[in-house]
């Protein structure tokens, strides 16, 4: 019987994807590429396999994903050692590759095989490729691929703790004030999903790492960059304040030399810094425990801090509460400086 040579070929099975992926990438490594087109070859193989594995994961667009089809690539992409291939040969792909790869990225560590998420398991057994993706913001080229595919991870709280605890988490202070906008943007969003998405985690590293962290997070505060500072402060608020981090943000507020920022940032010249400074510094004011130290210092300068509040105003809806908020602080500072006159 005669077979048309342009008849469909037979759809891969998730094994035979997940293997040639695996191949294609491996032949990435072999001795030809040295000869252009050899390795122009290879790349063209790569991003076909690519789109293969997210027409499977992701539909095309007119068929949806099969629901079996995903979970049994989703664990031959594990027993195959794929998702380590991809993460180390992400230097080396193109554009459409790279894209495709943090799209499936997403769908693969979401999927679960036998309650099991396989995908997040194998990266728990070979957690060297989060601190790859970390340094990877180095590379400006694959920065924000590695960006998105690092915040997948975080979602989950066992890769998320693992950075927290790397020596490669500090890498972040670092990162978030890199000269390319873009990069240190993007680091700057991992930064905050590690310091926010599981409030317990950050919780107990702070306690444990008191001291290192709040050091390096001063140099973000003190910024001579604009958006650092703004960011920075308004990240400060959203984790400091948070109902499980109480213990830590009572020892923050016992610290004069915090204190000193927050009054220093209260005399910004951008007026979005003064509101988020004023948010930090009413817990320094408001706090019943208060130090020696502390309301020495507000006695001091109370002349000076009435005058920046008194021209302090909020921002639409807000506004009503931040005055309500501010007169109460102003209060508490003219209380606490006649307290220290009559001591004098």
């Amino acid at each position: 019987m005669f077979v048309s040579k342009f008849q469909p070929s037979r759809p891969k099975t998730p094994p035979e994807v997940a293997k040639a992926i695996k191949d294609s990438l491996n032949a990435l490594d072999t001795k030809t590429v040295a000869e252009v087109k050899a390795l122009e070859k290879a790349m063209e193989e790569v991003e076909k396999n690519f789109v293969t594995m997210r027409c499977m994961l992701s539909g095309d667009g007119e068929v949806e994903p099969n629901v079996e089809q995903v979970s049994q690539l989703a664990l031959e992409i594990s027993k195959e050692d794929v998702i380590s291939l991809v993460v180390h040969k992400l230097p080396i792909l193109g554009w459409e590759a790279r894209k495709d790869l943090v799209l499936c990225w997403s769908i693969l560590l979401k999927q679960q095989v036998d309650s099991k998420y396989c995908c997040v398991e194998y990266i728990e057994k070979n957690l060297e490729l989060l601190d790859f993706l970390v340094v990877c913001y180095d590379n400006k080229e694959i920065a924000l691929n590695c960006g998105n595919m690092l915040r997948e991870c975080i979602k989950f709280p066992s890769l998320a703790q693992y950075i927290l605890n790397s020596a490669s988490f500090v890498l972040f202070f670092k990162f978030v004030e890199l000269p390319n906008f873009d990069v240190a943007s993007d680091a700057f969003s991992t930064f905050k999903d590690i310091l926010t998405k599981h409030a317990s985690l950050v919780a107990e590293y702070l306690t444990g790492h008191y001291d290192e962290f709040f050091d390096l997070y001063e140099k973000l505060l003190t910024s001579s960059n604009y958006v650092t500072r703004r960011q920075s402060l308004k990240l400060l608020s959203d984790f400091l304040l948070e109902a499980p981090n109480v213990q830590i943000m009572k020892r923050y507020i016992l610290e004069v030399r915090y204190l000193k920022i927050m009054m220093t940032l209260l005399r910004d010249s951008s007026k979005n810094i003064q509101i988020s400074a004023f948010h930090i510094f009413k817990v320094f004011v408001a706090n019943p425990n208060k130090p020696r130290e502390i309301k020495i210092i507000l006695a001091k300068n109370h002349e000076k801090l009435l005058e920046l509040l008194n021209s302090l105003s909020g921002k639409g809806a807000e506004d009503e509460q931040f005055e309500e908020e501010k007169e109460l602080i102003i209060k508490e500072i003219e209380k606490v400086s006649r307290l220290q006159s009559l001591k004098s």
